[in-house]
């Protein structure tokens, strides 16, 4: 079994509650076990439109699952939430990324792990390391400046 973290991000259609029908289905779904959730994060909109605010959170989740079927997974939740893939920085539903899988580090046409934007958010990195404050691979990973970082 590999841990794994994902985050998860909605802008429509009252966001809190499709991040918990999400995290409901990961529960659910086969060769999944969610370990810890962070708190919502809420933040605004990344992208080129004024759009409505995000809400935000990090899972950690135990997986039997290779990286492409984990993929493939958050893909069939996000579809069946109503996510449609029209634009990059596009409002949505929902919006599933693998962050991490493990140590590993995978690069192919339709995944890339470590996430390439994880250390440049900080609705990603703050959920992630309220849940895991001492993950190794952070340090791996480009520069984030820790003062950004609320104090709790």
């Amino acid at each position: 079994m590999i841990i794994s973290y994902l985050a998860l991000g909605s802008n429509l259609k009252t966001p809190a509650r499709q991040l918990y029908l999400a995290i409901y289905a990961l529960r659910r779904a086969p060769g999944i076990q969610v370990l810890s959730i962070a708190p919502f994060f809420p933040n605004k909109a990344v992208g080129r439109r004024a759009q409505p605010n995000f809400c935000n959170t990090v899972v950690k989740v135990m997986t039997t699952l290779t990286p492409q079927r984990l993929l493939s997974c958050c893909r069939t939740i996000e579809k069946k939430q109503g996510r449609i893939r029209r634009t990059k920085w596009a409002a949505r539903t929902l919006d599933i990324d693998i962050l991490l899988y493990g140590q590993q580090r995978i690069q192919t046409p339709s995944l890339t792990i470590p996430h390439p934007e994880l250390s440049k958010r900080d609705f990603v990195i703050i959920p992630l390391l309220q849940i895991n404050p001492d993950l190794s691979l952070i340090s791996d990973l480009t520069p984030f400046s820790t003062s950004r970082i609320p104090v709790a």
